[in-house]
This record gives C-alpha cells, structure tokens and sequence, in this order.
C-alpha cells in the first residue's frame, strides 16, 4: 500500500552538452563539439507508476536520467521538481535511486552480504528483514548465498535493482536495465518492476531501446524522444488513441512500442529516407505540442488540479530525511572489506593469499638462492644483491598485490559516491585499516625467512624488527602510489607499469646498489634526496655490511687468504690491482658505494640509522596523507569519463 504520494515533474527541460567523444586533441585545442542534447522536455509521473523512456541510441535517452538525477556536467534549464520542491543533488542521493547499466559488485561477497553490506540508514534486525524482502521481490532468494561473480545476467541485473530498492527510494531511474536479456528474463524483470512500483509507492522510470510487446501492461506511461524532441508523452493506452488521432493507427498484430518507436526513428538507410523520416518527425513533434497536452496530464489521478498543479498531501514524508552518520558508513565499509578477504569462497582465498603469503612465499624464493652465503670476498657482491633483491621484491610486490585487489574496490567507491554515500577519505580510511594490518603481517613472515641471511646480528630481535619495519615501510610505500595513480588511470594495466617505471628508476638511481653515489652528477645525487628508496637501502646496507661477519679481511675463497691489507693497500697506491682482495671490510665497501669524496669518511650523515627510519616512515606516512587530500578532490570531468559506464 502506498503510504504518500509523490509527484515528479519536469517543465520545458533544455540541456546542452557534449554530443561527440572528444579527443585528447581536442580538448587541448578546445574542439569539443556540444549541442542541445534535451529540448523542451517536459513530463509528469507519480508514484506507483512505470514509465518507459523509449528512444534509438542517441535519442537523449541517457542524457534524461543523467538530468533528474543532477549528474550532467552541462548547463539545464527548465525545472525538476519533486513534489513542487527544486530536485537538488543532495535530495536526489537521499531520496532516490539510479541503476546504471553496469555496475560491478566486488568478488567474494554472496547476494544476501552485497545486499546487507550497502551503506543505508538501516542496521541491525530492521536492515536484515529489509534485505529478504528485497530477495523475495526480485525473485533472488534461492541464491542468498551464491557468489555475485558466479551470478546470470538476468540474477546480476536484479540484484543491481535491490541494491537501490534497499535504500527505499521514492524514484528509481533505471538504464536499460533489461539489455541483452532474452524475452522470458526481460518480462521478468519489468514484471518485477512494475510489483515494486505498486508495492512501494516507488516511481520507476526505464529507458528501453527494443521494448517487447509483453512488457505493454506494466507501462503506465510512455515517453517517445528522437534527437532530444519529445514525440509522445502520456499514458500507454491512451498513445493508441493519440496517434490513431493524428493519422498513424498502430497496424493490428503489430507491437505497438515498437511500431510507434520506427516511426519517432530517423531512417538513414538513404538520403531520401532521412530527408522524409526526419521532416516526419518534426511534423510529430510539432503536433505534440498543440495536440498533446490533454494526453500529457491524462493519466494523473485526483490529485492533481487542472493546469498540472499538486495540491499537498496530508500523509507526505518530509523529502530531506538526512545520510547515516560517517562513523557508521565506515563500519560497514570495513566490515564488508573483511568479509570479502575473509570469505572462503574462490575470490576471497585469492584476496588471503595476495594480501598474506604472496610476499613470504616470494621470500622463500630468495632465501634458496642465498642460503649458501659463505664468508668470501664474492660475500659483498652477493649481500650487494640480497639487498636490492629485498628492496625490489617489496616494493613490486606491493605494486602487483594492489593491482590485483584495489581496482575492484575502488570501482564500487566510484559508482557508490556518484550515490553520495560516502566520500574518498572515508573509502581510503577504511581500506587502509584493511590492508596495512595484512601488510604488516605479510612482511613480519617475510623478513623473518631471509634476516639470517643478513649475519650474526641476527640474534637481536630490536635489528630484526628494524629490519621488517624498513620493508614494510617500502611496500606501503608503493602501493599508496599505485592507489594514487589509480585514482586517474582506469586501465590497472597501465597504472602498474607506471608505478614498476617510477619504483625502478628510484631503485637504479637512489639505492646506491647498482650504482654507487660517487658516479652520480650533482643534480642525480641531490635528486636522491626526494626519494624514499635511498633511505631504505642506506639502513639494509649500514645492517648488512656493519656487521661483525664482516668487521675484518675476508679470503678470496678457501685455497686464498687476504691477511696482509698493507701490501694490499700499496699495490693500489702504485697503479696494481689486486684481483683477489678488494675490499677489507664491510666499511670499505660501503665507502666505494656511498662515499662522494675522500674526505667523505663519515659518508656525510648516509647511513645514520634513526635518520633512514624516520625518512622511510615518513615517506610512507606521508603517501597516506597525500592519497586522503588526493581522494577527498573532486575529479575533473574528462577524469569522470574514464570511469563512466558505457
């Protein structure tokens, strides 16, 4: 039973916008072409009611959604009103819903958690019996527990209903919602439409591009648009009529949608036909305008009065009923994040395994090669080596496990605050309480396979947690760029090789593995300063080399020892080179590496530790603190673009 009435109304609708996809050069050369895609649009449906937005592809079908929900970046003129109230942004993401033609749930969660997990009012039992009763109107109660990537078509599409049928909206707009679908699944789905329209008291406005003649009895309104012009507004049964009137009576055994749809269509098929179809249609728009306003308002029931105006209703709502507190938001965008990595579905165990054993697994690698480390003098090469490899694998592997899990997420985050759910600083609170807790677990497993690879020092666990806390640092590091770099690049594709190209030029350049500080020119060497890599590798190069293993001379290899570093040290001084004995410790290797001069013993302040570790911290904390001003922006428009649904 319908508890109030709500009346929606567009007057004399004009908007313009971009009619063409632009180019990037173009844009750069101020090209884009726009037009008037919307002209004199003008509509009325209530609640309870369905109307069909008919219309070939670039009719403005699309365009008209975009309007009543406020999404168009153009100008519009004319007035949106609900319930004679201005239809503002904030009024429209509180009190209504918009399905769009895609949308992606994320992995690992059931149709029954999809539905729970969205940010409503509603919590606790009161949430859980809205949720089975959205189940059993969209017919998807048998698949409660089914994955959503596991799910039909026709199941995905209505379950992208029932995430806005929870929220309980006054209208609902829906974007082709039966595209692709064969007949017994589109019935289905208008069927299941046109019940929640009565049940609820909900105003369901669809657009359709090929409407079936099945559907006809659940449209209780029609609207007919070619090239932005309104062709036929008015009540379903009452088009026969209105068109029989005029001289175009649908032939019997026809399907009058679509017999009425090729005739509102520009033929193109040749020039003459455009010609004669497009003079028919401005004839039929013509003709709507003098003749159709009786056919416009006919359907409206006793409470409307003469000239279209509402009279008030003692039983309506207040329109503004507020959002749910960001706190509460929050948790149940962190509560959804776990039950998706924690779920023990396909998608979820692939979650567990990147964000906890990919990293120590990759170690575990590392250590079969290095596990033979002996005491030579190959031994600084080869830690030369470990280092770097250590550095590289958390730094891509942050990359690559961010890659792989963030995307979906953060395509949800964009569909749902176009909803005005939530914003990008709470989206990225939440995520982080996630995913650096993981991280943090992950590299704790990971540096304890490969630190007694680093030497004797290995028994103080105060180095040990050094020693994770660097690498950690690292990996957050690196997948806080690559989300920043996700925020503009929709191809992850494209964002990985991006971010790998950045984090490989910092580690050839800054890390001072492999190349040595004294060979870089000035402005390389001062450039080093501003990344955070050089910090990391100078603490695991100060830990690794400083330490008693390799206090002393060490021996070419077991047949040759290296004891006499004087004669060693004089045949440099005289132009020699001592092929066997290079270095005689671990300071004098890290001298060739960092040193820019001889008089640059102390490595100017290079390898102090407490420095490297507030750098590296800081590098880190400060990518997280970036990334929330960075989301909390709003995006540029050809940025939207990208993400929008085709």
């Amino acid at each position: 039973m319908i508890s109030s009435d709500y009346v929606l109304e567009l007057c004399n609708v004009f908007y313009t916008g971009q009619v063409e996809p632009s180019t990037c050069i173009q844009r750069v050369m101020g090209g884009i072409k726009t037009g008037v895609i919307l002209k004199d649009v003008s509509l009325t449906v209530q609640s309870g009611e369905v109307l069909a937005v008919l219309g070939s592809k670039g009719s403005g079908k699309k365009a008209l959604l975009d309007v009543i929900s406020r999404r168009v970046q153009g100008p519009v003129r004319g007035q949106i009103l609900l319930n004679n109230q201005p239809m503002s942004l904030s009024l429209f993401q509180q009190r209504c819903g918009y399905v769009s033609h895609k949308c992606d749930f994320i992995q690992g969660l059931s149709v029954q958690e999809s539905l729970y997990y969205t940010p409503t009012k509603a919590s606790g039992y009161t949430k859980k019996t809205k949720v089975k009763q959205v189940m059993a109107d969209l017919a998807l109660s048998q698949m409660a527990n089914k994955c959503t990537e596991n799910l039909t078509q026709s199941e995905y599409r209505r379950l992208m209903i029932g995430v806005q049928l929870i929220k309980d909206p006054i209208i609902l707009l829906l974007d082709e919602p039966t595209w692709d679908l064969d007949p017994l699944n589109t019935y289905l789905v208008i069927s299941i439409l046109s019940n929640a329209a009565k049940k609820y008291g909900t105003t369901v406005i669809l657009t359709m591009e090929k409407p079936r003649s099945d559907v006809f009895p659940f449209l209780e309104r029609v609207l007919y648009l070619c090239l932005g012009d309104v062709v036929y507004m008015g009540g379903t049964r009452q088009m026969l009529e209105y068109f029989n009137a005029i001289g175009f009576p649908c032939p019997q055994l026809e399907n009058p949608l679509m017999y009425y749809l090729c005739l509102s269509t520009v033929d193109r098929r040749s020039r003459e036909r455009f010609v004669e179809s497009n003079h028919q249609i401005a004839a039929l728009v013509e003709k709507f305008k003098i003749e159709g306003n009786a056919y416009h308002k006919g359907t409206l029931n006793q409470h409307t009065l003469d000239h279209g105006t509402l009279i008030r209703h003692e039983s309506k709502m207040p329109l503004m009923q507020g959002k749910p507190s960001s706190f509460y938001v929050g948790w149940i965008l962190y509560t959804r994040l776990l039950v998706g990595t924690f779920s023990f579905r396909k998608a979820g165990l692939r979650q567990l395994f990147l964000r906890l054993f990919f990293v120590p697994l990759y170690f575990l690698l590392l250590w079969c090669f290095y596990n033979n480390i002996q005491n030579f003098q190959h031994t600084f090469i080869t830690r030369n080596g470990l280092i770097f490899n250590v550095l590289a694998t958390v730094s891509l592997l942050g990359i690559v496990n961010t890659i792989l899990i963030y995307p979906m997420y953060r395509t949800r985050y964009y569909q749902e605050s176009q909803e005005g759910m939530y914003g990008g600083t709470l989206f990225l609170i939440t995520y982080n309480l996630v995913s650096i807790p993981f991280s943090f677990v992950s590299i704790l497993g990971a540096s304890a396979i490969v630190y007694p690879l680093v030497g004797s020092i290995n028994n103080d666990p105060v180095q040990f947690i050094l020693f994770a806390l660097i690498l950690w640092g690292c990996y957050v590091f690196t997948e806080q760029q690559t989300m920043a770099i996700l925020m503009i690049v929709k191809d992850y594709l494209t964002a990985a090789i991006l971010s790998i190209y950045v984090t490989s030029v910092c580690l050839a350049l800054s890390s001072g593995i492999l190349r040595s500080m004294k060979g870089l020119q000035d402005w390389l060497y001062y450039l080093t300063y501003a990344t955070q890599i050089r910090y990391a590798a100078a603490f695991l190069s100060r830990q690794v080399f400083l330490n008693p293993d390799l206090h002393d001379a060490l021996p070419f290899d077991a047949q040759r020892n290296c004891t006499n570093m004087n004669l060693i040290e004089t045949s440099n001084l005289n132009g020699l080179t001592n092929t066997f004995c290079r270095y005689a410790n671990g300071q004098s290797f890290l001298t060739e590496r960092y040193a820019r001069d001889n008089t640059d013993l102390i490595f100017s302040g290079i390898l102090d530790s407490e420095l490297n570790i507030g750098a590296t911290f800081a590098f880190a904390a400060g990518m997280i603190i970036f990334n929330m001003f960075l989301y909390l922006l709003p995006l540029p428009a050809f940025v939207k673009a990208k993400f929008r649904e085709e």
